[in-house]
């Protein structure tokens, strides 16, 4: 029975000169604590990669795109690394400030923040932007708002669609613009907690009123666990994009009136008759602890409890650390391991009903 505890021998790393960042993440992997966690969250992606039915979904938290990440988003879009992404409104607004040229600079956390005020300098932590440059793309995105149709009712994913073909027009490389290109949706729940709730505004005094329909949004955004035969997600932090991604395993229940969905193999809650079928595949970058009770460091293992997580071994990591130094990394190790494009689903069918404008 003890030597079932011995079964893999942890391997030191050894420095050479030109070592691919693959190969050092998968050494890592063969190490302890967050390195190797780091390494097995490539495998898993990779795993993911492999599979013929599978639709991959990232849930992006936080203000990322000020901080570089946006361009990452970008390259694992236009390799169709990913086929959903779920955003907070920030990251996919701020980015437009930099795909515009106008961009943001290196800052320091140790400074002044009411001279910055004075002086219309906007703190990110270590990075700092002009005010007068959210407003120009805040200006830009009313713009396009202007051109929405009063009359019909938009989802997230509908109106950044939108956004990203009008972008695309202007030569404007944001998120939203690759997204739109590579027929690949992107759903911002709670958008209006960002720069677009300020645009509404903007055109709503103009005599312009845009509806976002949320209930519509959740309903779109669950059918995708009914055309698909398995799901995989990745969390880079967690808030609302992990959240409303981990009710795709257990919503359909609800939008099929507990009928299931056919060709998918899941489980059923014998006490109320409810279906579920729990993300193949599962990575969290986070840096909060599960302690607190909050969704942002909840565990994946918990996860296991609510049907939303599989729990086959070698299917989930989560690494704690922070996502500027983990998603480039994974992300250029993935670039070296899979040199193909992958062909991702066809998730056209979001896009169908959205008026011309």
């Amino acid at each position: 029975m003890g030597n079932d505890y011995f079964t893999k021998k942890l391997e030191p790393i050894k420095v050479t000169k030109q070592k691919p960042i693959s190969q050092l993440l998968k050494e890592m992997s063969n190490t302890a604590y967050q390195g190797r966690k780091l390494g097995e969250a490539v495998d898993v992606w990779e795993n993911m990669l492999k599979e013929k039915d599978l639709v991959i979904a990232l849930g992006f938290a936080g203000s990322m795109s000020t901080a570089g990440q946006w361009t990452v988003i970008n390259w694992l879009m236009e390799n169709h690394f990913i086929d959903v992404l779920i955003s907070t409104g920030a990251n996919v607004s701020e980015d437009i400030v930099d795909a515009m040229g106008l961009g943001y600079w290196q800052g320091n956390h140790v400074v002044n923040d009411e001279e910055l005020l004075n002086a219309d300098v906007n703190r990110y932590y270590d990075v700092f932007g002009k005010e007068t440059d959210y407003r120009e793309m805040e200006d830009l995105v009313t713009d396009y708002v202007m051109t929405c149709d009063q009359n019909y009712q938009y989802t997230s994913a509908e109106f950044l669609h939108g956004l990203g073909q009008y972008l695309n027009k202007k030569n404007i490389p944001a998120i939203t613009a690759v997204a739109a290109a590579n027929g690949i949706p992107v759903f911002s729940p709670a958008m209006v907690d960002s720069a677009y709730g300020e645009t509404f505004l903007l055109a709503k005094n103009k005599g312009h009123h845009v509806h976002i329909d949320s209930v519509k949004e959740f309903d779109q955004f669950v059918q995708i666990g009914t055309k698909t035969k398995e799901v995989g997600v990745i969390y880079v932090g967690g808030g609302v994009p992990k959240d409303i991604t981990q009710l795709i395993a257990i919503s359909v229940s609800p939008m099929t009136e507990d009928q299931g969905v056919k060709g998918r193999q899941g489980g059923l809650r014998k006490s109320i008759q409810e279906y579920y079928y729990p993300h193949k595949y599962a990575i969290q970058i986070t840096t909060d602890s599960p302690q607190w009770g909050g969704l942002s460091g909840c565990t994946l293992e918990e996860a296991i409890s609510w049907g939303k997580i599989n729990n086959q071994a070698g299917t989930r990591a989560v690494c704690y650390c922070d996502a500027t130094i983990a998603l480039p990394l994974i992300a250029h190790a993935l670039a070296e391991r899979v040199p193909e494009k992958r062909k991702g689903p066809d998730m056209s069918w979001i896009f169908k009903d959205i008026p011309k404008p």
